[in-house]
């Protein structure tokens, strides 16, 4: 793997304040057609909060170096960015409006892939319908992958049509994920024109079947080098995750004969093998703090009358842990206490695992790979543009698939919104404004500048 380079040229050394613009544009347009009148007052509380964090109080892993703002290249790509927000916003309301469930990412794929070959990257999709777009450096610097899913929970045949609400984007999928698709596009674009030349590679991978158990970014790593660096744009801005949630998904099912009511007394019954079973599960003790576990029954099936025993029933559980030990052992103990429930019932039982994301370690497991540049230099980046950070040692996005591997990844994002997987999702636009900010320095400085 590459070390990370210094994020300046040699001999681009401190300029006055005076000697070149900042990155973050003096002023902001007024009168853009889709946001709402309070859109200019929530801007310039934004730019008010940007305070430059003082050289002592920088992380000591950190990469970013302030003076990146006064680069010719990075402050240019910066005015793109601005000049082109309402360009990125319109890009954002098209993808969402795209339908792309988990496995049926095509069309949303085709667009992602259509769009970068546009910037002239070298751009490819995959069997598994991945699209991947590489940006060169000129070879002195880590490569780094942003990872963006395209694909989002909810089926064909749901209305995501964009509703503009002020400064509020409302629809499904708005904020988990396309405001970072469209996010990506924008940074390609502005470097692009900007003439920002890096030093190591930038890939952006758009990836399918994130929400259904990783599959895609766990194909991709499986099929491409591995690079020096993975970020998940997949998060809220602030969000700085550099650990990996465990999560198993298994389907139980209990089988036995089928019986008329009237002939099933004392007759072995698969639902009631169920019920012992779903019952013994809470009765487990569950670790509790940020190194715990939790689980959840979120779905039962089975019958198809009133007036028989059923021949299949069948429960879902969702069992979650950074804990990769923690993980296997309690998914060791749910399987005992499921044969014996069907044991004690005469039924057959069996299992079907659905989701199998590994867990990347507790936080003391991954005390190194808190204090990483990648790691460092995000939570320095969002401290100097006056955005409160926070680290910690979980998350559940593609980012996993790297830090269970030992790549250094984390996930973090360059908007906010809320009730993600929710017909309510939103996103508040302004935020994004910081975010591109966030994320220009960011490339910037971990993968170096000429």
């Amino acid at each position: 793997m590459n070390s990370l380079p210094s994020p300046l040229p040699a001999g681009h050394g401190p300029r006055s304040r005076g000697g070149a613009p900042s990155v973050r544009p003096a002023s902001h347009r007024t009168g853009r057609r889709w946001i709402g009148t309070g859109f200019p007052t929530a801007v310039l509380l934004l730019a008010a909060l940007v305070q430059p964090v003082s050289a002592q109080d920088a992380p000591a892993g950190s990469v970013f170096n302030p003076e990146l703002e006064t680069h010719p290249a990075v402050v240019r790509a910066a005015e793109i960015l601005e000049r082109d927000f309402q360009q990125q916003v319109d890009e954002w309301i098209r993808i969402t409006q795209i339908p792309a469930p988990s496995g049926q990412e095509a069309e949303r794929a085709a667009y992602m892939q259509e769009a970068f070959e546009a910037l002239g990257l070298e751009v490819s999709m995959d069997s598994m319908g991945n699209v991947t777009a590489r940006r060169p450096g000129t070879g002195d610097g880590p490569t780094l992958v942003y990872a963006v899913h395209m694909d989002t929970v909810f089926p064909l045949g749901t209305d995501v049509t964009v509703r503009m609400d002020g400064d509020t984007l409302r629809a499904p999928g708005i904020s988990d994920n396309t405001n970072e698709l469209a996010a990506i596009l924008a940074l390609a674009r502005a470097m692009d024109e900007a003439g920002l030349q890096t030093r190591g590679d930038v890939i952006f991978v758009a990836t399918v079947q994130e929400e259904v158990g990783l599959k895609g970014m766990t194909y991709w790593l499986d099929h491409n080098p591995e690079p020096d660096m993975l970020i998940a744009l997949d998060s809220g801005l602030g969000s700085v995750s550099y650990g990996a949630l465990g999560i198993y998904w298994t389907r139980y099912f209990f089988r036995g004969e089928a019986a008329h009511t009237l002939a099933s007394a004392g007759r072995p019954h698969p639902a009631r093998a169920l019920s012992r079973a779903i019952l013994s599960l809470y009765d487990m003790e569950l670790p509790t703090g940020t190194d715990g576990a939790v689980m959840n029954v979120g779905m039962l099936d089975g019958g198809e009358i009133y007036n028989g025993i059923p021949e299949e029933v069948s429960f879902t559980l969702d069992l979650r842990t950074v804990d990769p030990e923690l993980l296997e052992r309690l998914n060791t103990e749910v399987e005992a206490r499921v044969a014996e429930a069907a044991a004690a019932e005469g039924v057959e039982w069996d299992l079907e695992p659905t989701n199998r994301t590994p867990a990347g370690g507790t936080e003391a497991d991954l005390a190194d790979r808190r204090t990483h540049p990648v790691v460092e230099t995000t939570l320095h980046v969002h401290s100097h543009l006056g955005v409160d950070a926070r680290a910690v040692a979980s998350g559940a996005t593609d980012a996993n698939v790297a830090v269970a591997r030992g790549i250094p990844a984390i996930a973090t994002g360059t908007g906010r919104g809320g009730n993600a997987h929710s017909l309510a999702e939103w996103a508040y636009v302004p935020t994004q404004r910081t975010g591109m900010q966030m994320l220009l320095l960011l490339t910037a400085s971990l993968v170096g500048v000429e």
